[in-house]
């Protein structure tokens, strides 16, 4: 059939099939290996996003406590830095200005008798967890299958209480005057 083959092929070059087969299996590593090196990498903050995703779908809801936080705070020389702060270890308190803002998110919950310790880095998640109070309970949602796999705020759902911002006016109408809406009569 391909009488212009050459004899000193080896043998299994000599028959049509085995070379389109090989030059298939060519073309197929060969694909296989330009998308291996040119896909997308998924970044750690990508990994961490889809975790606090499928938590906040499926996992079940338990009561838990926040025990230390993180704060971001600024400074002078460096705008945004992680610390913690403690005004009893920080002896120059006026260079280092706390926001309300935590970083890391410490908590503790209970389950089937057993006491998990958990940490949650909240950095990226700033809009949700500005005025955290540490001081009330939280809600920790906790994967069934794997209860030290954790969160209490996710971009979908919140386990925090939040505190009232200082820069917001409270209402100051007495709770009985003409117009507090829940005095309105509809008659």
């Amino acid at each position: 059939m391909f009488p212009h083959l050459p004899n000193h092929l080896p043998l299994f070059l000599r028959s049509p099939r085995n070379v389109i087969s090989v030059g298939f299996g060519i073309a197929v590593a060969t694909a296989v290996t330009t998308y291996v090196l040119t896909r997308r990498k998924i970044t750690p903050e990508e990994i961490e996003r889809a975790r606090r995703d499928q938590l906040a779908l499926i996992g079940r809801i338990t009561d838990g406590s926040i025990t230390e936080t993180q704060w971001i705070a600024t400074t002078p020389t460096h705008p945004v830095q992680h610390l913690h702060f403690d005004p009893a270890l920080d002896s120059d308190t006026s260079q280092v200005l706390p926001t309300d803002t935590p970083a890391v998110l410490v908590y503790r919950y209970m389950i089937a008798g057993v006491t998990y310790e958990c940490a949650q880095d909240v950095h990226s998640l700033a809009e949700h967890v500005r005025h955290v109070r540490i001081d009330l309970p939280v809600q920790v949602r906790f994967d069934p299958r794997n209860p030290g796999n954790s969160i209490v705020v996710a971009e979908s759902w919140s386990g925090l209480r939040l505190g009232i911002p200082h820069s917001t006016e409270l209402n100051t109408t007495p709770p009985n005057s003409p117009s507090d809406p829940s005095l309105s009569h509809h008659g």
